[in-house]
């Protein structure tokens, strides 16, 4: 039977759970352990996939189909765990299963009720993640926080999973906040005591605190907190403010977190090493030899978590080129004719990520024909690509009405049209081309040179596809189709013969690039960017 950690939060939201577990993660993989992480999520939509970025922030895809939390493309980054569909469970999703099992009659005349009904199916789902494999140590991440009513059933679950596989099998995690107040130029508990008296009145007594702060806090304050939250001494762990957040696990490992864990679980202790990790990853992100100024072109700039793994793949491209990535972010929907130029000087790159709907199309339209006409390197994804052949089918084949149909249905030239399987389609959650699908990758490409390999696996999200009634036009003029589904039938990837790096994917690379592990069209993206900045290799350590 695996180990079990539980995280929770407290007095917050936006402490840093996510990062926090898939740190915890990090370091028992360097024993050796073998760990897998769940998130259980508390909004009644049964997954993130038919909200708006600006509410939930991106939507992460696995490879089994999955729209899950973007915590899980924290927990994949920085351990080797594989996620899927059972590693994210909504409130929306067991109160499905409850009332379709309800509907059947299989609770004979019982009254279904939250417990025990409710927290059954939420426990189920924990054992779930283990079942038919092996893992030394499962992560489960509560969201939300402490005190908010919508928690509550998942908080009563894991109190009763505990109790039934005893305490040295699950052990509890706090995450809190000890606030510094400027005024009184203090750290302050007080928060932190109130947080977890809040658990230990629903009957959880967390075994380890993990504390945020932006100020070192003293020995003499760790012992407070201790006390006063019946702690172990060594379970309180300060979580201090870092310059990039892969510091985590080795400030984790620093204070004996692995430690502590290894004694509560009965684990035996090995050392374990994160030299790589803080060699390879952290310090080359803290002293970068190189900088390399990036825009990304998007709709959703207004909210940094809208496009995170975008974010995070363009720093690992920057960390495999021992370089420091400055990104600019720029709301397509500024971007006009009259003001493309002013606004895009001086980036060394573009890269337009995936989204939908047409506001700020336009936008989007006018940085790739930027990119395009001046030799700055390009990077589409998803929709990026879309939009890329949308630009190059009115510019270069000066097809002037030329659209998706998701844009225009009436459009004369529709380079980009609805998948046939998607025709039928009237639900719209879970009911995109989603997931890993192979794609045969042609010789003689920037494609080929960044992979090494005939074929690969990566993730998809859309509905809208290149039409394929328009290939040999596009290849006439240069646009190169490099990638293809296996069978041939789906247009995965293209990029311009007469350009120095102009390439563009239906799927989403950005969702399998790990920090010690560079997406490799990121890392190619990022070269391509930094030889246009300076051919030479003479650029400045930083460029802000």
């Amino acid at each position: 039977m695996p180990k079990h950690i539980f995280i929770t939060g407290g007095v917050v939201s936006s402490l840093g759970k996510g990062i926090a577990s898939a740190s915890i993660g990090r370091i028992l993989e360097a024993k050796g352990l073998k760990v897998a992480l769940q998130k259980l999520d508390p909004y009644i939509n049964v997954d993130p996939g038919t909200m708006s970025p600006y509410q939930h922030g991106e939507v992460y895809v696995t490879d089994d189909g999955a729209e899950t939390d973007l915590d899980l493309g924290h927990y994949e980054r920085y351990t080797n765990s594989t996620l899927g569909k059972v590693n994210n469970v909504t409130t929306g999703q067991i109160y499905s299963e409850v009332l379709q099992k309800e509907r059947k009659g299989e609770y004979l005349g019982a009254t279904v009720q939250v417990v025990p009904h409710i927290t059954d199916a939420i426990k189920e789902r924990i054992r779930q993640v283990s079942r038919g494999k092996r893992y030394d140590v499962i992560l489960t991440e509560i969201g939300g926080t402490v005190g908010d009513i919508e928690s509550l059933p998942f908080l009563e679950a894991v109190r009763q999973f505990r109790h039934e596989v005893g305490r040295e099998n699950a052990i509890f995690v706090h995450l809190t906040l000890i606030p510094f107040i400027r005024a009184a130029g203090e750290l302050k508990t007080k928060p932190t005591q109130h947080s977890v008296g809040k658990l230990r009145e629903i009957g959880i007594q967390p075994d380890v605190l993990i504390c945020r702060t932006e100020k070192k806090i003293s020995r003499s304050m760790k012992d407070k907190i201790a006390l006063f939250c019946n702690v172990d001494k060594d379970g309180v762990i300060e979580a201090r403010d870092v310059a990039t957040i892969y510091q985590v696990p080795l400030m984790f490992k620093e204070q004996g977190l692995d430690a502590v864990i290894c004694r509560y679980l009965h684990i035996e202790y090995k050392a374990g090493s994160l030299h790589h990790w803080d060699k390879e990853v952290v310090q080359r992100v803290l002293n970068p030899k190189k900088s390399v100024k990036i825009g990304v072109v998007g709709k959703y700039i207004a909210l940094n978590d809208a496009y995170k793994s975008i974010y995070e793949a363009l720093q690992h491209g920057g960390i495999a080129n021992d370089a420091h990535v400055s990104i600019k972010k720029i709301n397509s929907e500024k971007i006009t004719a009259q003001n493309s130029k002013s606004v895009l000087k001086g980036l060394s790159g573009i890269l337009v990520p995936g989204g939908f709907g047409n506001r700020g199309i336009e936008g989007k339209l006018k940085a790739i024909e930027y990119a395009r006409e001046n030799g700055v390197p390009f990077f589409g994804i998803c929709l990026g690509m879309q939009c890329a052949s949308i630009e190059f089918a009115r510019n270069v084949l000066g097809w002037k009405n030329a659209n998706s149909t998701e844009f225009n249905k009436k459009s004369t030239h529709p380079v980009i049209s609805l998948l046939e399987e998607q025709e039928k389609v009237q639900n719209l959650g879970g009911t995109m081309r989603l997931g890993a699908f192979p794609c045969s990758i042609k010789r003689e490409s920037k494609a080929y040179e960044a992979y090494r390999a005939d074929e690969i696996s990566e993730r998809h999200r859309h509905r809208y596809e290149f039409n394929n009634a328009y290939r040999e036009e596009f290849q006439k003029r240069g646009m190169k189709i490099s990638g293809v589904s296996p069978n041939g039938k789906l247009v995965e990837m293209i990029e311009l013969e007469d350009h120095p790096w102009f390439v563009a994917s239906q799927f989403h690379p950005e969702f399998k690039s790990k920090p010690d592990r560079a997406h490799p069209l990121f890392r190619e993206f990022v070269k391509a960017s930094l030889d246009y900045q300076d051919p030479k290799g003479l650029a400045p350590r930083k460029e802000e």
